[in-house]
């Protein structure tokens, strides 16, 4: 009898959304299609990848554009992405189980990485607070906002919260330029003969395939005989920066981030402290 609810719930969930997953579906098949597309700007190699295609026809399907999806189509949506996420959060979650001793040798160096997080809140929070923006700004400031960042925000806060919209805007925005933009600083770095290929090799890995992707094909353009060694040990930096990303984003960049908000808040839009007053009580309950 429970199963016979069950399902009849989960029946009545996919009639009243078939649009969403039909419409979800199709945009996949036509990304796939269209496939991934390289060309070279200068020395920077650029990688525009199906998903990026996806956005773009998912936005052109907008309410404000062409009109295909309805406002109330486009809030369920939002609240259907932690579907699609969750797969990646548990495939993450077994990789960083399986590999805490390899985290454990490969020593501090990679774990430095991540100290750009916080790079990123120091800078970014106060100006994003100065622009306006609230809560949103938590999301959009306490991570690089890649897939395992924005399942952690939509876990923490919920798909519908402002932060894992602050998330997710970080994250398309870095589909549409990240790519771009990391492939030019590859490049640029790399004239500057300051650091080593394998070193620049390593900081390729930002726990993002398609930033990783465009950083180590410009460094392996630039040194070819190294391309090999680059390519290796940028696959290997991304895998890890990814796991231990997970865990400080979640242990040390986000509470930080959160109180950092809760300083500055008050003292930029004094006249907004509700904002506060409801994360503290998210928070206790």
């Amino acid at each position: 009898m429970k199963r016979a609810v069950q399902n009849n719930t989960a029946w009545s969930h996919i009639k009243e959304n078939h649009k969403l997953y039909l419409s979800a579906i199709i945009i996949v098949v036509i990304a796939e299609l269209i496939g991934t597309k390289t060309f070279h700007l200068g020395t920077a190699l650029i990688i525009i990848y199906p998903m990026l295609f996806a956005i773009l026809i998912g936005i052109l399907l907008e309410p404000d554009i062409f009109g295909f999806f309805k406002k109330k189509e486009t809030k369920k949506a939002s609240s259907l992405v932690l579907v699609t996420i969750a797969p990646f959060m548990a495939k993450v979650g077994v990789l960083a189980g399986a590999n805490l001793p390899k985290l454990i040798d490969v020593g501090p160096a990679l774990a430095f990485q991540e100290l750009g997080h916080i790079g990123t809140m120091m800078i970014a929070l106060p100006i994003a607070l100065m622009l306006g923006i609230k809560r949103e700004a938590i999301g959009a400031t306490s991570s690089t906002c890649r897939d395992k960042d924005y399942g952690l925000i939509c876990h923490l806060y919920g798909a519908d919260s402002p932060e894992a919209r602050g998330a997710l805007s970080i994250y398309i925005i870095g589909f549409f330029i990240g790519t771009t933009y990391i492939g030019f600083l590859a490049s640029f770095v790399a004239s500057a003969d300051i650091f080593h290929p394998l070193a620049l090799a390593m900081a390729c890995g930002i726990g993002s395939g398609v930033m990783m992707a465009a950083a180590s094909s410009t460094l392996a353009a630039i040194y070819p005989h190294d391309a090999d060694q680059i390519i290796m040990l940028a696959g290997a930096s991304d895998m890890l920066s990814a796991l231990i990303g997970i865990y400080f984003t979640l242990f040390i960049s986000l509470p930080l981030t959160r109180k950092v908000y809760f300083w500055l808040e008050p003292i930029i839009s004094p006249s907004r402290t509700r904002d506060i007053k409801q994360i503290n009580g998210r928070k206790a309950g």
